[in-house]
């Protein structure tokens, strides 16, 4: 059963815990006596639960106490609240309150600290790929010590039968020259199960994040394509957690190291 204290907002509730501290109230409590602390309309609901606790043996001090912990427990429920951003791309409704997923890219590596991961299905080449990779290019060259590490699908076409190798060799070459226009170079990882010959044994790297510094995560439907940023529509949450940031970068570490995802050969 609920109880109706968890329909009074965060300062209705610090102002009854305050009430039964300082005794303003006296039992049994009777709705009039709330009218300066709860909505008028929940006056009568929470009254009975007050008396019904101190006929229960509660003290007022506990209740007071009581209270004040729900009314923390909603002040940080808002500040996790706000910590979630939905970011978006296509047309807007008028009053959404969405960011722009080519605005929170840019900002997310042009301020990049320690370190930058990211994960795309789909990366754009030549001058769209530049200008989407660029902020990133230009904070790894003003600081050396930033770690980059990418997470990317290497794909063969349908009844392709060249050998993986080659296919890797060709998808650096191709990196190199019409992606990434740094001079250097981040981590590049992909899963060797996406060049598989099986269509029943191979799968592919479809996840789409950015992780940055272990403080922010970045979901996002969005690949890393001009087409992905600017004009399809796509929709995704920025979520400034240490906690999930250092979980989803993890998840990827893991596979590293149990050699899921391996390192693509001369990147």
């Amino acid at each position: 059963m609920m109880t109706p204290f968890l329909s009074l907002s965060r300062p209705a509730l610090s102002g009854l815990a305050a009430a039964l501290e300082m005794e303003r109230l006296s039992f049994p409590v009777h709705p009039f006596s709330l009218a300066n602390y709860v909505p008028d309309e929940l006056g009568a609901i929470i009254a009975i639960e007050l008396n019904k606790l101190r006929q229960q043996g509660m003290s007022t001090a506990h209740m007071a106490y009581m209270l004040k912990l729900l009314a923390q427990e909603r002040a940080i429920s808002h500040q996790k609240q706000e910590q979630v951003d939905l970011v978006w791309t296509g047309p807007e409704s008028l009053g959404t309150e969405s960011r722009d997923t080519a605005v929170v890219a840019r900002e997310l590596f042009s301020s990049a600290r320690h370190s930058v991961l990211i994960s795309s299905f789909a990366i754009d080449q030549g001058a769209k790929g530049h200008e989407l990779f660029r902020p990133l290019v230009d904070r790894m060259n003003a600081n050396p010590q930033l770690s980059v590490r990418m997470f990317l699908n290497v794909k063969r076409q349908y009844n392709d039968k060249t050998p993986a190798s080659t296919l890797l060799r060709q998808f650096a070459e191709n990196f190199r020259k019409h992606v990434w226009i740094g001079q250097r170079l981040p981590d590049v990882f992909h899963d060797p199960r996406a060049l598989e010959l099986s269509t029943h044994t191979n799968a592919c790297l479809h996840a789409k994040c950015v992780v940055v510094d272990d403080e922010r995560v970045f979901i996002t439907s969005a690949n890393f394509t001009e087409a992905a940023h600017q004009r399809n529509i796509e929709a995704g949450v920025l979520i400034s957690n240490r906690v999930a940031a250092r979980a989803i970068r993890s998840q990827f570490e893991m596979l590293v190291t149990q050699k899921i995802l391996q390192k693509i050969p001369g990147l």
